[in-house]
């Protein structure tokens, strides 16, 4: 059965362009692309056929659909020639039931979506995946592209740096300096990525890429290009796979550039035009205080959007003053009765240490997430009885420095409430066992 996708304006002007074709605006009216899928053709089989597919295909070892992207290749790439597929068998990320988080917030039924378990350690993996495919099936149709580059608060560029070096394709990466993580900066350095540490931010950062892709044969792979919108609208498809095909009643989405919230949208939406599920979950996208355009824009009812200089947060991954993906983000908030709210630098390292004690470790932008999510239970505004889902973007081990220096009461301003120190001691029987005795309450 022969699907097709193709780009085009999310105004709806009326022009399309092959999936294939290096374009990321409409030529038209200089706005974002999107790509659109014919759905007659995927109505020729019905819901209970596709969820069939689907449960066939997740986590087998036939390729490329053991992919939890691949595996729903005609919603997500159709376009794309199997062979010219770049994976890392992404998706199928662990489902946390987080019962004693849940019970210490309020809530009855609390789940995260662990995206961080993930071959480079975040969600990006999921959009990557098809970019990068896209981009061998360029080159192997003869179209001259000399590298991949992206912007990137750490995230990014470390699976833009994995996928093209599985692939044998160059690419290079522009970061912030000393903005990221470690972990995330060594990442693209150990796969020999041309690594690019600049004196700006990440919309410095952005205003360079696609200065430097607009004229030199360079591919753009940051999440204006929808390419990476598609892979990443799986986590919808996933999530509900995992429940038995049930929607949550509430998902929580951390927002910086906010083309997670807009492809977790629309993967929510072609379920539900395909049968596949009977109802939208209600989206919440959760920001950091410092660095919170579209939760000031939300204040106004969407009436404007004013982009601000973003300031320094612990959620360094969501440090964006300038979104990208901000027109789509408002689309899809509006279509799902949405929900922006924001958390402060205290709040966030709290949510984290709180949750680090019930057994999940996580990155500071879950814990943007969860903190959003107390409040709005604190409100009323989630209903105790509702079964919510977190995103969780990232590994916490790509964070260990803001961990350590959490419990270890070195994070300027914050007090670490759910903090935990080892215990120095000699390498004696007695000194050991007085110590146990008295931290388990003996």
């Amino acid at each position: 059965m022969g699907f097709q996708a193709w780009f085009q304006c999310i105004n709806g002007c009326s022009g399309r362009h092959a999936l294939n074709e290096v374009i990321y605006r409409c030529p038209e009216c200089d706005d974002l692309l999107e790509v659109q899928h014919d759905l007659d053709q995927l109505k020729q089989r019905n819901a209970t056929e596709w969820r069939e597919l689907f449960d066939h295909r997740y986590r087998r070892n036939e390729w490329p659909y053991g992919s939890s992207v691949w595996g729903k290749k005609e919603l997500v790439c159709p376009n794309l020639e199997n062979e010219n597929i770049v994976s890392t068998f992404e998706g199928g990320t662990n489902l946390f039931w987080a019962e004693r988080l849940g019970s210490q917030i309020g809530l009855d039924d609390l789940w995260v979506k662990q995206c961080g378990m993930a071959h480079t350690g975040s969600f990006k993996d999921l959009g990557m995946t098809v970019l990068v495919s896209m981009v061998k099936q360029m080159i192997s149709d003869g179209k001259n592209i000399r590298a991949v580059a992206c912007a990137s608060t750490g995230d990014t560029s470390a699976s833009l740096a994995s996928y093209c070096a599985v692939a044998g394709i160059p690419a290079i990466v522009f970061l912030p300096r000393n903005k990221v993580s470690l972990t995330q900066l060594i990442q693209p350095i150990t796969h020999g990525v041309l690594t690019l540490s600049l004196d700006t931010d990440f919309d410095g950062c952005m205003k360079l890429v696609k200065e430097v892709c607009a004229n030199n044969d360079i591919y753009l792979a940051n999440s204006m290009n929808s390419l990476r919108i598609e892979g990443q609208k799986t986590i919808s498809f996933e999530l509900v796979q995992q429940f038995d095909w049930e929607v949550p009643d509430i998902v929580v989405v951390p927002g910086g550039n906010l083309g997670n919230v807009s492809a977790i949208g629309r993967g929510f939406q072609m379920l539900l035009e395909l049968g596949v599920i009977d109802k939208l979950p209600r989206l919440v996208c959760a920001q950091a205080e410092r660095a919170d355009p579209l939760y000031r824009s939300y204040k106004s009812g969407f009436k404007k959007f004013k982009p601000i200089q973003a300031k320094k947060t612990l959620a360094s991954a969501i440090q964006i003053g300038d979104p990208v993906s901000v027109k789509k983000a408002i689309r899809t908030l509006q279509e799902f009765e949405g929900i922006v709210e924001e958390a402060t630098e205290q709040e966030l390292a709290t949510a984290v240490g709180r949750a680090n004690r019930t057994g999940l470790l996580c990155c500071p932008h879950t814990g943007v997430a969860l903190a959003v999510l107390e409040k709005l239970v604190r409100r009323g505004e989630i209903p105790k009885e509702s079964k919510v889902v977190v995103i969780s973007t990232a590994n916490g081990l790509k964070f260990t420095d803001f961990l350590y220096k959490y419990h270890a009461a070195k994070l300027r301003g914050i007090d670490s409430e759910y903090a935990y120190s080892p215990v120095d001691l000699p390498a004696d029987y007695e000194a050991v066992r007085e110590t146990i005795l008295k931290n388990i309450g003996c």
